[in-house]
């Protein structure tokens, strides 16, 4: 007979290791099952890692600006084998935090691949064999993995997902072809070729970043096409072949044509990870893939909750570790603490992107009227003075109330004023309310007061 727990979590990923740390926190006893690394792919093999390379690739680049702000630099190189290894002892070291966040609140950490065998009931298979252990309610937070369409050569060597590209020391190939220009596509090219490699990326949508804003999605365009990068969309890629060099078909506006490559990413997304976790005859309702729940993240098993990736949606880091705190905080029959249905999203690409809440679009087919506030960056003090590239800030009011309902940030440090507009939607702040908050001089959050003014 197996040890019981009050709760058992499947996956030590984001969502996982953050629910199990609430719940303990919540005086429950927790089984923590994981059968990789802790952190999951967001700090093994996705925001962290890659992440670091934007951030040293990204120097690279602006070491090429130095004579325009009066510095001089020579024989200025990268050393990809170092870059990657500075990439692994990041991800060593916050893997360690969390290792330690585990054990400080006293979590059971168990190695091996979980499997659900009935009610309350997970069999865990390590390399001494398989366990059992026995909860009261069980969260599965398994994630997602890379989708791999079914293209004739996508097994050919060198033609890999990006699990694959952040293994270890990886490969900087010179040239890349990118299958799918959404985010994980736009982050790799940005930085594949600030590190002077030759980037194609091949999009099937209108347009890269297809789910984003539109103005967004043209303005990122528009860079990187000037940094060298070939943006192809409304393409189909057909097959890949060769062996020393790959070569891949694609068609484009009904024309055959090729791109030859020494690499071929393909980003086209990522699937719920549930192979092999049902066993038996024990199942719950599932939807191309993803496991249904419902508003508290309950299944069609009573007492079986799902978070994260799995469940489909919005595939972020933060927004997993919410939905598991929010759930555990459900189990706990607590309000919960977090608003996990205000996610913001983005894109760390230079200039960054972000968005939180609703476009003018989405807001005008849920029937919204709106006013827009716009600031472009270009404006902005801080934004010259550190030689930004065209960006601006754009914020959705209700017409009615000029309640803030949506964001969308393309500029420098993107990604951190987000924060504030989150938090404006959650607390229902109008316009003016923005307006009145003082923010410092000189620094580029100005440009959310600008914005808000906009509409005044």
């Amino acid at each position: 007979m197996g040890k019981k727990y009050d709760l058992a979590v499947i996956g030590a990923g984001p969502a996982g290791y953050e629910a199990a740390i609430r719940a303990a926190q919540l005086h429950l006893s927790v089984a923590l099952v994981e059968n990789r690394e802790p952190g999951g792919t967001c700090l093994n093999r996705g925001c962290i890692p890659t992440k670091t390379i934007l951030h040293s690739a990204g120097l690279y680049r602006q070491t090429k600006q130095f004579d325009a702000i009066g510095l001089h630099a020579e024989n200025v190189s990268c050393n990809f084998e170092v870059l990657m290894q500075r990439k692994d002892a990041v991800v060593r070291e916050l893997r360690s935090g969390v290792e330690k966040l585990i054990q400080a609140n006293r979590v059971d950490l168990f190695r091996g691949t979980g499997a659900l065998s009935g009610p309350g009931e997970v069999s865990v298979t390590g390399g001494e064999g398989t366990e059992k252990i026995f909860a009261d309610k069980i969260l599965i937070a398994t994630g997602s993995v890379p989708a791999k369409p079914k293209i004739p050569g996508s097994d050919l060597p060198n033609v890999v997902t990006s699990d694959d590209l952040l293994e270890g020391t990886g490969q900087c190939f010179r040239r890349l072809v990118i299958i799918g220009g959404g985010v994980i596509g736009a982050e790799f090219a940005t930085a594949f070729r600030d590190l002077d490699c030759e980037v194609t990326v091949i999009e099937a949508m209108p347009r890269i970043l297809p789910v984003m804003d539109r103005e967004i999605s043209q303005n990122l365009s528009m860079i990187l096409k000037k940094r060298g990068v070939r943006i192809i969309t409304n393409a189909k890629v057909e097959k890949i072949s060769g062996e020393r060099s790959l070569v891949c078909y694609f068609l484009e506006k009904d024309i055959s044509q090729a791109v030859e490559a020494d690499g071929i990413l393909i980003s086209v997304g990522r699937r719920p990870n549930t192979n092999g976790l049902f066993s038996g005859e024990f199942h719950v309702e599932m939807d191309r893939g993803r496991i249904l729940t419902d508003e508290h993240f309950e299944t069609s098993q009573k007492g079986l909750f799902a978070v994260g990736d799995v469940i489909g949606g919005i595939q972020l880091a933060h927004a997993a570790s919410a939905q598991g705190i929010a759930a555990v905080e459900y189990m706990a029959g607590i309000v919960p603490t977090v608003h996990p249905e205000v996610i913001p999203s983005c894109v760390y690409t230079d200039p960054e992107i972000a968005s939180v809440g609703l476009t003018a679009d989405e807001a005008k087919n849920c029937g919204t009227e709106v006013k827009i506030g716009k600031f472009l960056m270009s404006a902005n003090a801080k934004s010259l003075i550190e030689l930004q590239e065209r960006g601006f800030i754009k914020l959705v009011f209700d017409a009615k109330n000029e309640v803030l309902l949506g964001a969308q940030l393309m500029c420098a440090r993107a990604t951190d004023l987000v924060a504030e507009l989150t938090q404006a939607i959650v607390n229902k702040m109008t316009a003016q309310q923005i307006v009145s908050v003082v923010r410092a001089h000189p620094t580029f959050s100005e440009g959310v007061t600008e914005a808000a003014a906009d509409v005044i």
